[in-house]
């Protein structure tokens, strides 16, 4: 909240499939959301999908984060692979360094760091993982934000540890009773409808709940909500779930200029 007013981030993962530059996919959500999690490299992207996309992000004042993960492209980081916690850190810092310059070049200072798929539920509950994170980003710029899911033990970790985070919720994905994310293996794991996904990006930023597949009601309380750039209909979710927000009177920003957990 800042001078009294409701603000939340609203992100977005990016730089995933290349498709989505090329037929301007990517430039439409870039005028919808505050903040892009950009792929580097691990489980997709490359240097020239981050540099364009750091040079659209710019064009439309979005903040940049790295959106890191297991060195596992064809599985698209969606499954975990057996790594020390050494080795965790060693490709987190890899991929967020490479982002980090590929930005400086362009002028750009990093906000914020997010794990991807498997890494990003395996760090919400392992401490080793987690921490191989944090200390990886905190070689680079110790002001960077670490992203996680709300409801997590992840985040009382890190902020234990003093590294700033921010709490995540979802627009685009439906919940379990046990504040989990319903897994895409299953139907109806994505919302795809827009005035549902804008009216649970407002549920959130406004009530700080979700509803569950199970009905049941879920407290959270996010700094950020976000929507998955493919997501089939992301563009349309995208501007509804903007829209929806702004009409409920919450202003949409990057977290990075008016929020910081520590």
């Amino acid at each position: 909240m800042r001078n009294g007013e409701l603000t939340i981030d609203l992100n977005c993962d990016m730089g995933e499939l290349p498709q989505l530059y090329a037929d301007g996919t990517e430039e439409l959500l870039m005028q919808q959301i505050s903040s892009a999690n950009i792929a580097c490299g691990a489980h997709a992207g490359s240097p020239e999908t981050m540099e364009a996309l750091v040079n659209l992000a710019t064009r439309y004042g979005v903040a940049v984060g790295a959106h890191i993960s297991y060195p596992d492209r064809p599985n698209f980081g969606r499954r975990e692979v057996s790594m020390s916690a050494d080795e965790i850190e060693e490709t987190a810092y890899s991929q967020t360094s490479l982002l980090a310059k590929v930005a400086a070049d362009s002028g750009v200072r990093l906000s914020h760091v997010k794990p991807h798929g498997a890494l990003y539920h395996a760090a919400q509950n392992n401490e080793l993982v987690a921490g191989a994170i944090a200390k990886a980003v905190r070689r680079i710029d110790r002001d960077l934000i670490l992203v996680e899911q709300a409801l997590s033990p992840v985040l009382s970790f890190w902020s234990e540890m003093a590294f700033p985070n921010i709490a995540e919720a979802f627009a685009d994905r439906t919940y379990e009773s046990d504040g989990k994310l319903r897994s895409r293996d299953l139907p109806q794991a994505l919302i795809t409808d827009p005035s549902l996904a804008a009216d649970q990006a407002v549920r959130i930023a406004r009530e700080h709940l979700v509803v569950a597949h199970n009905g049941t009601r879920l407290r959270l309380h996010a700094q950020t909500i976000c929507i998955h750039g493919d997501t089939p209909g992301a563009v349309e979710n995208a501007r509804s779930i903007s829209a929806g927000l702004r009409g409920a009177g919450v202003r949409v920003a990057p977290t990075k200029l008016w929020s910081r957990t520590t």
